[in-house]
């Protein structure tokens, strides 16, 4: 699974990057989204898989408060970007003649550069509170499994749910590995 989200995700970044189709506020923000489900699942999954191969739990306290730090960074990004390309979605829909004022590349880069410094400044602010907090409590088996689903299923499903559906990405797609009829 872990491949197959690295996979779809390096693809839709390829895709919008390769095409210049799509280089829409739209896709920006999808690629973004697909760079930040990277990280998001390159956080804990690589440890979590040598864990599995070595039978050895252990881990650091200074790598566990970076792992944690980077997990919410992107977690937060992530819901930072889903939230701006709704709002790219309502502008679109709701004001489809003033979309390319109100979404020029300016804003857009804009809108992305805010959400990661929103989410730096917020976690730099709360890593204090994480250091100073107890120490961790005891996890379960459903706790495991529902943070597997979390941290894999959602980052592999989102170059799907978001790209996979779209005539414009499967163009771009098909260009890419060479799929003639496009």
């Amino acid at each position: 699974m872990y491949l197959i989200t690295m996979f779809g995700n390096l693809l839709i970044i390829l895709a919008v990057s390769s095409d210049s189709h799509l280089h829409t506020p739209m896709y920006f923000f999808l690629a973004n989204l697909s760079f930040v489900d990277i990280c998001f699942t390159s956080t804990s999954v690589p440890k979590m898989l040598v864990n599995i191969q070595t039978q050895n739990k252990v881990i650091t306290y200074a790598g566990c408060i970076t792992q944690m730090y980077f997990f919410l960074l992107f977690a937060g990004l992530d819901n930072f970007l889903l939230s701006v390309m709704a709002y790219d979605r309502f502008v679109a829909i709701c004001h489809p003649l003033h979309y390319t004022i109100i979404m020029k590349p300016i804003f857009c880069g804009l809108l992305v550069l805010v959400s990661w410094m929103v989410i730096v400044s917020l976690f730099y602010c709360t890593v204090l509170g994480v250091y100073l907090g107890s120490a961790a409590t005891q996890s379960s088996r459903s706790s495991a499994t529902a943070s597997v689903m979390y941290t894999v299923v959602t980052p592999m499903l989102n170059p799907f749910i978001y790209s996979l559906r779209n005539k414009d990405i499967k163009r771009a797609l098909k260009r890419i590995v060479g799929v003639p009829g496009t």
